[in-house]
């Protein structure tokens, strides 16, 4: 499995924030654009540990600055959600909750601050989707938030993921709006948009929300497959395909996807794709402990 999702800049970033060394982090993000590169830059960061130790002090050593506060919130979303852990609601303890909103509520501080200095920028607005769905803001004001990502980046994969999640049945949407979304979306992008992807991330979500047997049943529709296959051919197998960050890890959903519903052709296209590299999700949802295990056995299925 590569943590880095084939991107060196990622392994890089994270060795300088392992080493709490702001001057090579702040570097390395302002030489990208305010764009879903950068995103993704910040993202490895902030699931850095130890970072909440030592970017407080940044932020005081650059008080005129959006980018340090831009990191301190990201972190904090980051942190807020390993204090809640993955686990269902009811497996979660009061003093859990307790940590996790508070550390929400001081990255959603960090994060609108930096937004106000630096209005254009979507990285601010992608971590709020974070926090709010965390925070429980509601339907209504995770829109608005999503909205404002897409209005400074129209097809950013992150935010519509965040979107997709937002509208699962688990947070208070349902499943057809969460196809309906990511239908649309797909259907909104360019030829050869990442954001394929989402119309494959809603049909596994429904999969996990079903008991077992229904489960298999939905996955079982031929259109399904149908779904995914359109999905797939605007996206991954499209000639402008657009290999930006996260690409591996659309191949890897769409691997996932097509192992579930039964077709190993399908599948081994998309396994062929990913190049033999795993990205811990989704094949974490079939195997939290080792997201590895799971795709090298959905492979061997396929026939790769």
């Amino acid at each position: 499995m590569d943590e880095d999702q084939g991107e060196p800049e990622i392994g890089r970033i994270r060795e300088a924030a392992e080493a709490a060394d702001w001057a090579a982090v702040r570097d390395q993000l302002t030489e990208r654009p305010e764009s879903e590169d950068r995103t993704w830059l910040i993202t490895a960061v902030a699931r850095t540990a130890n970072v909440e130790n030592w970017i407080p002090q940044a932020v005081e050593a650059e008080p005129d600055s959006a980018l340090p506060l831009l990191v301190a919130g990201a972190r904090h979303v980051n942190w807020g959600w390993e204090a809640r852990t993955g686990a269902r609601a009811e497996h979660v303890s009061r003093d859990q909750f307790q940590v996790f909103h508070n550390r929400l509520r001081t990255a959603e501080k960090w994060l609108y601050e930096a937004a106000e200095r630096e209005p254009q920028w979507v990285s601010p607005w992608y971590f709020l989707q974070m926090s709010g769905r965390g925070l429980q803001v509601g339907q209504t004001v995770a829109r608005r938030r999503f909205e404002a990502a897409v209005r400074r980046h129209p097809h950013h994969l992150g935010a519509h993921q965040q979107q997709l999640q937002q509208l699962c049945d688990k947070w208070g949407g349902s499943h057809e709006e969460m196809h309906a979304f990511a239908t649309q979306a797909l259907r909104d992008a360019p030829a050869g948009s990442m954001l394929g992807q989402l119309v494959a991330l809603a049909h596994i979500e429904q999969w996990l929300a079903l008991d077992s047997g229904a489960d298999a049943e939905y996955l079982g529709q031929p259109g399904i497959t149908a779904s995914l296959t359109e999905a797939a051919e605007r996206s991954i197998w499209h000639e402008d395909f657009a290999y930006g960050q996260g690409w591996l890890q659309v191949y890897n959903t769409f691997a996932m996807a097509f192992s579930l519903t039964g077709d190993r052709d399908l599948a081994k296209l998309c396994f062929d794709g990913t190049n033999g590299i795993v990205t811990a999700f989704p094949w974490n949802y079939l195997d939290a402990a080792d997201p590895a295990a799971a795709y090298r056995e959905n492979r061997a299925t396929a026939g790769r």
